[in-house]
């Protein structure tokens, strides 16, 4: 099952205060960025976060999973919990905070 649309701009919605938040497809699924940070993703229409030390204190009670078959744990953040949306801008914030920059993609090389 994939994402459908109004999932994302839902999210995407309630997340305009929360900093420079963006959401990017990604191999048929979608990424969520906070300040250039990948800190989540939205695979099949569920919204779930990179798990951090401080992150999981505001995710709580929730427990690390995996999205599907062969990926890393998650912390998933269910669709009523999305209404609240200081609790929800600091799910977004509090993984940025603690993820490194990503790295410098390297340019292609002209020969």
């Amino acid at each position: 099952m994939a994402t459908h649309q109004q999932t994302v701009d839902c999210l995407l919605e309630k997340t305009t205060f929360a900093g420079a938040v963006s959401i990017k497809p990604m191999v048929g699924e979608h990424g969520i960025y906070v300040d250039g940070k990948m800190i989540g993703s939205i695979c099949d229409d569920q919204f779930s976060t990179k798990p951090t030390a401080s992150g999981r204190l505001h995710a709580e009670p929730v427990s690390e999973a995996p999205r599907y078959s062969g990926v890393k744990p998650h912390l998933p953040i269910e669709a009523d919990r999305w209404d609240n949306i200081k609790s929800l801008g600091d799910m977004l914030r509090t993984p940025a905070a603690e993820l490194p920059m990503p790295k410098p993609r390297k340019g292609k090389q002209s020969t």
